[in-house]
């Protein structure tokens, strides 16, 4: 009941494992947009004043070396009341000759050149401008005297933003062909900035709200794209884990989450046919080991109830099923041994070819009481670098395992040959092939074709796997060729070993 209500809270809620990734992204999301919408404000809003003001200033610093370019022109107070009227600007242009100024031009578009452009302040004018390398722009009351404010004074809401009390003032000095003096003074009001900052805090709320609300929107669009495939996937996952391998991840949406789904089904699957192999693991060596442990225990309850019963061959029956048992222990601890990695290759030459017919000695008993014929096809001598414990293992697993399957003519095929790669060992039986379909399982821990295997020596079903779990060890190519009713032929490549010196002489691999 408890997951159910948590279900049906819906993902949005965070769990108590932590906070879940669409809250994540959500917080992140509106983190960036308070930011975002705290420097816009900041420009847009608190420094207004400053940026307006700088803007201001250079622009009309602009105008004054436009007209200072343009001293020595006869229609320079045309230029200068084109110039005012484009800018809605007042202009003044004054000449000096020692201590004494002109008027040259007067361009009054805002009416304010009497009030802050008073004659005794002229020369203050000039003076400011020489000592700042022929231009000069302040802000400046009423009567020409100049404003200054602190650094920070914008923050604490000091504004001056009266049009007929404050005006904004450049002055730029011009001289001519003769060496003549001139300054130019340019004046141009300061805009009604407290009505203009309500106007853009209103906007600017609007603004963001509708930024919430698309934030908001996106967060949602993110939970359908991102976080509900995942908390799709992770039910899914939770349903694989209670042990149902027929369950579908899903992860409609981005590459990422497609790629998941693909992963987590493909480990589904994987999963399901390690389930299968484990319960017939489980089922076939509880009947390989049943089946030994009834025979062992009713001959040995014959050999006690019954007189004359303790007879050899009763007793020879009694051995070979415990040999049987041991058999499949043995191979069980191997296999265990070498996918722990507490069984290690010991890496050391020697001669492929003569372990292949040393091992065909061995068989020699075999093959005349019983039929079977084991061809070798091994001239050329072969060295290998490997374990060779281990490679005599691979060898007979394979040849056991042709001998179980061969067909009715008891033939089983040892090949040794050169190719592109190295050298080939091959082990081929005439029985009755491998269905396609099988090929992939029978390198499986404890697989085995049951419809065509009963052959004399009867196998663990560990052979292959072992065999395979060898080869990979040693980073050898292996694999199985077969056809329907022509037989199989199992096969591992290896590098030739080639012996060479070192500095010292000493033989090295």
């Amino acid at each position: 009941m408890r997951e159910k209500a948590k279900r049906q809270r819906g993902p949005l809620f965070a769990s108590k494992n932590g906070v879940s990734i669409c809250w994540k992204l959500g917080g992140y999301l509106f983190l960036l947009l308070a930011i975002l919408l705290i420097i816009i404000w900041s420009f847009q809003v608190l420094l207004l004043d400053i940026l307006f003001e700088h803007i201001q200033k250079r622009e009309m610093l602009r105008m004054g070396t436009a007209l200072a370019q343009q001293i020595d022109q006869e229609d320079l107070g045309l230029l200068a009341a084109d110039i005012a009227t484009d800018s809605a600007v007042s202009i003044l242009i004054y000449s000096f000759d020692g201590q004494t100024s002109k008027e040259l031009v007067r361009v009054d578009l805002m009416g304010d050149t009497e009030v802050f452009f008073r004659p005794e302040r002229i020369q203050e004018h000039y003076r400011k401008a020489a000592r700042n390398d022929g231009s000069y722009a302040g802000k400046f009351a009423v009567g020409g005297y100049e404003l200054k404010e602190g650094p920070l004074d914008f923050l604490a809401g000091k504004r001056y933003t009266q049009n007929d009390e404050i005006r904004l003032i450049s002055t730029s000095i011009a001289t001519d062909e003769e060496g003549g003096h001139y300054l130019i003074l340019i004046s141009a009001a300061l805009l009604p900035l407290n009505s203009m900052v309500r106007t853009w805090n209103l906007q600017f709320a609007f603004i963001a709200v509708l930024m919430f609300v698309a934030v908001a929107v996106t967060v949602y669009l993110l939970y359908r794209k991102i976080s509900k495939p995942l908390i799709s996937m992770n039910d899914a996952a939770k349903e694989l884990a209670r042990g149902n391998y027929e369950v579908q991840f899903s992860g409609v949406g981005y590459r990422e989450t497609r790629e998941l789904a693909d992963t987590l089904n493909y480990a589904a699957n994987e999963l399901s046919k390690l389930d299968r192999l484990q319960k017939e693991l489980i089922a076939n060596i509880s009947h390989d080991l049943r089946t030994p442990l009834t025979m062992i225990k009713g001959y040995g309850e014959v050999m006690r109830d019954i007189p004359g019963e303790n007879t050899p061959e009763n007793i020879q029956i009694v051995i070979d099923e415990t040999s049987r048992l041991s058999r499949l222990v043995d191979d069980l601890l191997d296999l265990s041994r070498i996918q722990s990695g507490t069984r290690k290759a010991e890496m050391l030459p020697f001669s492929m070819t003569a372990l292949i017919r040393e091992t065909m000695g061995r068989y020699d008993a075999f093959t005349h009481h019983r039929g079977y014929r084991i061809d070798v096809q091994a001239e050329e001598e072969i060295e290998i670098c490997a374990d060779r414990g281990m490679i005599l293992q691979v060898l007979y697993n394979l040849i056991n395992n042709a001998i179980n399957y061969t067909g009715e003519d008891l033939l089983v095929t040892v090949a040794q040959t050169r190719t592109a790669d190295g050298v080939r060992i091959s082990v081929s039986d005439t029985g009755e092939g491998i269905d396609p379909e099988q090929m992939p399982l029978i390198w499986e821990r404890y697989y085995k074709e049951d419809k065509v295997h009963q052959r004399a020596m009867i196998g663990t079903g560990l052979g292959l796997s072992i065999v395979k779990e060898i080869l990979e060890l040693h980073g050898y190519a292996y694999g199985v060729n077969s056809t329907k009713g022509k037989g199989s032929t199992f096969w591992f490549e290896f590098p030739e070993y080639e012996e060479t010196a070192d500095s010292d002489g000493a033989p090295v691999a």
